[in-house]
């Protein structure tokens, strides 16, 4: 992917319905609360979105595209994905599920194509060949895979001649089982993208929440991170004590951590500021006494935010 940014910005939150912003994060956010962001983040060059059919069932790939059908179609990349447990039952849903996206989106090709999760690696891998081949995808990735799935759908591509070119994981300081198991090193040796998601463990990290202001009640994620908030506050106070050196935020180093350990962190942004934020922390570069410092602080809070769609990776 020519020029590929150092972040890849995330739409989970954008939109309404299911598995969508309003159930996941306890927002609710349209076309005209999202445009600042979007032209904000193209203005500082950050042109990489994520999205999926999943999130909020279409919602949000449709907002997302009010926005790239008014750009010259280079100028965006464009990753999205097709989730098995929404699937048809066609004799291509994979190629199905493409279209209704590629229809949404008003475009021909997709710059980076998923298969969202592991569900049946046999199956479903196949399939990302042909879309290659046809050219209606660019790239193809695996998301919540762990390192045997991983080297079994680049064993599937790779005799079509075609290559997993990106692996998508939940990686942050909180949660590195993708290093754990081996696979940020197999992505380094093999020319893989990896790209983190949950970076910032849905605002968790964020340095926003404490136990005296927790994180909006009633929500998903709320009811994941409130109760780990004890344990997440001290790291937090780490990861402002090492920001404060570079006038960040703690935001801004999980930001800057994860580009250190070489990976694309994923940010979902809903506001103009947080785009700023994120070219702010691309251009700190953390030291490894840095580095492990807040990993060992990570290490000391012992708790696992490893989501209920995951399975574990070691």
């Amino acid at each position: 992917m020519k020029n590929q940014p150092s972040i890849a910005l995330g739409t989970w939150s954008w939109g309404a319905g299911f598995a969508g912003g309003d159930q996941v994060f306890g927002n609710n956010l349209g076309v005209n609360e999202l445009k600042p962001v979007f032209d904000a983040a193209m203005a500082g060059g950050l042109n990489l979105w994520d999205s999926a059919v999943v999130y909020g069932m279409g919602a949000s790939e449709s907002v997302l595209a009010a926005f790239t059908k008014e750009r010259n179609r280079e100028d965006v990349l464009i990753s999205t994905k097709f989730t098995p447990q929404i699937a048809g039952d066609s004799a291509n849903p994979v190629e199905d599920m493409l279209n209704s996206s590629l229809e949404r989106f008003g475009t021909d090709y997709i710059d980076i194509y998923w298969i969202h999760n592991p569900a049946d690696v046999e199956k479903w891998t196949p399939f990302l060949a042909g879309l290659v081949k046809s050219g209606k995808v660019k790239r193809v990735g695996v998301s919540n895979h762990n390192l045997a799935q991983i080297k079994r759908a680049e064993e599937i591509l790779s005799k079509e001649g075609v290559h997993i070119s990106a692996v998508q994981n939940h990686f942050s300081l909180l949660y590195r089982s993708s290093e754990k198991a081996g696979i940020l090193d197999y992505c380094k040796e093999n020319g893989i993208d990896f790209w983190a998601y949950m970076v910032l463990e849905q605002g968790a990290l964020s340095g926003k929440y404490d136990t005296a202001h927790p994180l909006p009640a009633g929500s998903q994620r709320g009811d994941t991170y409130n109760p780990l908030l004890p344990q997440i506050e001290k790291l937090v106070a780490v990861m402002r004590t090492v920001g404060d050196k570079y006038g960040i935020t703690p935001a801004q180093v999980a930001l800057a951590w994860a580009i250190g350990k070489g990976t694309t962190p994923i940010i979902g942004v809903t506001k103009p500021a947080q785009v700023q934020d994120a070219l702010e922390a691309i251009k700190v570069k953390l030291t490894d006494e840095e580095m492990s410092t807040l990993e060992d602080a990570a290490e000391r809070t012992d708790v696992d935010t490893r989501g209920s769609w995951e399975m574990p990776m070691v």
